[in-house]
């Protein structure tokens, strides 16, 4: 766990920074030679090229915070797909095997929405986590075990149908797994702070005319949109985050059936 596994912290700590940015570059001005009118259109075009440039870094992080956070819900499809694809194929198991599979599948479902579900801001959260991928490994090496003593006594197509829909199963959980790892990277947040951080030592440095209560205005809107990626990016803390919808159908209409 690091802090950009928590929004309204990244929140906190950006608009303390940028702030504390404004008002050192308010300070310097202050402290030394202000800038001159032949000056000011320089530092004009500096201040516009830097501000430009992080509006290009924030839009392009935003994306890729997008980017996996759709791959997030598109793997969450297909464990749903695949699972539920794997307990109608459980009759082509033998009739002995398929109460077992089916029950196995069950259980296997419930640890995939608790591993959606669980919140990193519960109590011993990263411990529930790693209990699940454990129980999970489990039943996946249970399930494939099991299919394959059935198609070592039977031998026919059927049954390797149903091996290729547990296939499914277990790479759709690898995968997903995958995209909830893959997050924004970290040299681009440093990149991102270390423009943020200069373009508001700036702007305190070179606003002369420009009004107090005017001065928090960029280290708010900034820190808004580090929260808004931040919380894209997080799987669990954020308020925008991957909801089992898919499964959580699934569940109710294989404990209906």
């Amino acid at each position: 766990m690091h802090l950009l596994d928590f929004p309204f912290p990244v929140f906190v700590v950006s608009f303390g920074s940028l702030w504390m940015a404004t008002l050192g570059g308010v300070y310097f001005r202050k402290r030394f030679r202000s800038i001159d009118k032949e000056e000011r259109e320089d530092f004009s075009i500096v201040l516009t090229a830097t501000l430009t440039l992080l509006g290009l870094i924030i839009g392009f992080t935003f994306s890729m915070a997008v980017s996996r956070y759709d791959l997030r819900k598109h793997y969450e499809e297909e464990e749903a797909n695949s699972i539920g694809t794997e307990y109608l194929r459980a009759d082509l198991l033998p009739a002995a095997d398929t109460p077992k599979i089916r029950g196995l599948l069950m259980e296997y479902l419930q640890l995939r929405l608790v591993f959606y579900t669980l919140s990193g801001y519960a109590h011993g959260s990263a411990r529930r986590l790693d209990e699940i991928g454990v129980r999970t490994t489990q039943l996946q090496y249970k399930m494939w075990s099991m299919l394959q003593s059935s198609s070592a006594a039977q031998g026919t197509a059927t049954i390797a149908l149903a091996a290729a829909g547990m296939n499914d199963v277990v790479n759709s959980q690898g995968y997903a797994q995958g995209a909830w790892r893959n997050r924004v990277p970290r040299a681009a947040w440093i990149l991102m702070g270390t423009i943020a951080i200069f373009c508001n030592l700036l702007m305190g440095f070179g606003a002369v005319h420009v009004r107090p209560v005017l001065l928090p205005v960029l280290p708010i809107i900034l820190s808004v949109a580090f929260f808004l990626i931040a919380d894209i990016d997080s799987p669990r803390n954020g308020v925008i985050r991957v909801h089992p919808e898919n499964l959580l159908s699934l569940s109710a209409s294989l404990n209906a059936h």
